[in-house]
Formats: C-alpha cells, sequence, structure tokens
C-alpha cells in the first residue's frame, strides 16, 4: 500500500482521535444506533429517545436511501434531514445520515455532525472529495466487492481534501455465502489497525441481515477491536419501510447495550489496552 500517504500510521504511531460533540471517537467506544430510514416524525424521534435511554452516543437515520430496486422507498430528502434535526434538538445526540450524491452535500452538512458514505459510493470519488472540503467527520463504509487497499485509498481521497476527520466502517462484503445479506469481515478490522491511524466501526445489521445474528456480531466486532458499533434500531420494526428484517426492536437494543458494557471490561482486562486501540 505504498501509494497511500495519508491514511497510513504515521511516525509518532498516534492513532486519530475525532471529537463529535464531545464523544471521542477513537478513544471512547461509541455506539451510533438509529433506523434505517426517517419515515415520520413521530417514528423518528420515539426511536431516538429510546436509544439514547439504552445508551447509544449518536442517532442514525437515513434521509437518502440508495435502494436497488427503483422503485422502492428512497427516504423523504430534505424533509427526512428536518425531522433529524428534531430528533436531535430532542434528545441532543448527533446525527448520522447518508449523502449520495454530491449536489446535495451542502444540504446535508447543514443537518448533519457526521456525513456518511454508503457502500454504492465508496468509490464515487466526486463525493468524496466533496465530502472532503467540508471537513465534518466522514463515515466511509467499505465497499460490498472492496479490498482493504481499494479502501484505505477512498478515505485518502477525503483526507487529500484536507478532513482529517474519516471514520472507516465494515458493513460486510458480498460473498458466495447465501444465508446471510454479506459476510461481516471481522479480520478486516486488525488488519486495517496495522496500516491505518483511522478509527474503524463495525455494523453488524447490514454485516449479517439477519436479527438473530445481530447481536453475536457486535460482541464479536468488540473483541474484534472496533472503536464502535453502528446498528439500525426501528421503534416498530415490523412495520419499517426498508430492511425490516435486520433492525432491532427498542428492547433488543437495550439488551445488547448492557452487555457490551460488560464485554469492553472483559477486553481492556484480557487484551491489556483500550478496544479503541490508543497508544
Amino acid at each position: 500500500m505504498e501509494d497511500l500517504k495519508l491514511a497510513v500510521i504515521n511516525k509518532e504511531n498516534k492513532r486519530t482521535v475525532i471529537d463529535i460533540n464531545g464523544i471521542q471517537i477513537g478513544k471512547d467506544f461509541a455506539v451510533i444506533a438509529g433506523p434505517c430510514s426517517v419515515e415520520t416524525e413521530e417514528q423518528t424521534i420515539k426511536t431516538a429517545l429510546a436509544v439514547k435511554t439504552a445508551g447509544a452516543d449518536m442517532l442514525r437515520g437515513g434521509a437518502f436511501k440508495p435502494r436497488t430496486s427503483p422503485y422502492a422507498f428512497q427516504g423523504l430528502g430534505e424533509a427526512g434531514l428536518k425531522i433529524l434535526g428534531k430528533a436531535r434538538k430532542e434528545t441532543g445526540m448527533p446525527i448520522v445520515t447518508e449523502v449520495v450524491d454530491a449536489r446535495d452535500v451542502s444540504m446535508v452538512i447543514e443537518y448533519a455532525d457526521v456525513i456518511q458514505i454508503g457502500s454504492r459510493n465508496m468509490q464515487n470519488f466526486p463525493l468524496l472529495k466533496e465530502a472532503g472540503r467540508t471537513k465534518k467527520p466522514i463515515l466511509l463504509k467499505r465497499g460490498m466487492h472492496s479490498t482493504l487497499s481499494e479502501w484505505l485509498n477512498c478515505a485518502e481521497y477525503i483526507l487529500a481534501e484536507g478532513n482529517p476527520n474519516v471514520i472507516l466502517c465494515e458493513r460486510g462484503i458480498r460473498t458466495f455465502e447465501t444465508y446471510t445479506r454479506n459476510t461481516l469481515d471481522l479480520s478486516i478490522i486488525p488488519a486495517a489497525k496495522e496500516i491505518t491511524h483511522l478509527p474503524i466501526f463495525a455494523d453488524p445489521s447490514h454485516g449479517t441481515g439477519k436479527l438473530s445474528l445481530i447481536e453475536p456480531m457486535t460482541y464479536a466486532s468488540v473483541f474484534a477491536g472496533a472503536d464502535g458499533i453502528m446498528l439500525e434500531v426501528h421503534i416498530e420494526p415490523e412495520k419499517a419501510m426498508s430492511d425490516a428484517d435486520q433492525q432491532l426492536n427498542p428492547n433488543d437494543f437495550a439488551k445488547i447495550m448492557s452487555k457490551i458494557k460488560k464485554l469492553r471490561q472483559s477486553y481492556d482486562s484480557i487484551v491489556g489496552r483500550p478496544a479503541a486501540g490508543v497508544e
């Protein structure tokens, strides 16, 4: 990976720490949670309050939803962003939301604390450059067919625009396995930490696509050394307009959160350093 200049571990061996409203990403273990899609104000705010009560640090929610089918729900657009803005005001939680078009970046940053670039857009280079110019923290998801080198080179596009605030997110890759939606590649977490100073999250919701597998893969991600977890949570998953099969209800999310804290303590004791990997 000799072509990387900014994403590789620097000479001082210091890992990047990104401050998001007092949350030290890369130092403090953090959880991002919320619905796949912003559907209504009531659904979003109720979910936001539920995940905050359970201990989540940031709220996720999609206002723009790139879908496999052009006939599927595509999100509410700016109306969805405004709802997320209300949820932030109600809960005080930072907002993580996806942008899919470079022309929408200026609008999204008015509402978002963290800009997500999804798997399908990992190699959308004009979008990466535009996001890099904002200086907003960028959550860059791994492409479903991408190697570690390709992923880090996409982070390099953002870093090269002068934005050092990049968070990587493993969300599963496409393999020959059909039982799960994707294959959550946990080996990529320690592998990335051998090369890059950037923090890395795991997304077991998209990584498995199956409710029964989200909990164990969340715990496995903690022990793989992830700096944080991203999970989909919906106040009424059975009524969700997108990804209904992989959205946790608030009770199940709360159970996972209570165990994560214990696992973090175990990890620190066994490994002898924080999972965030701070030197």
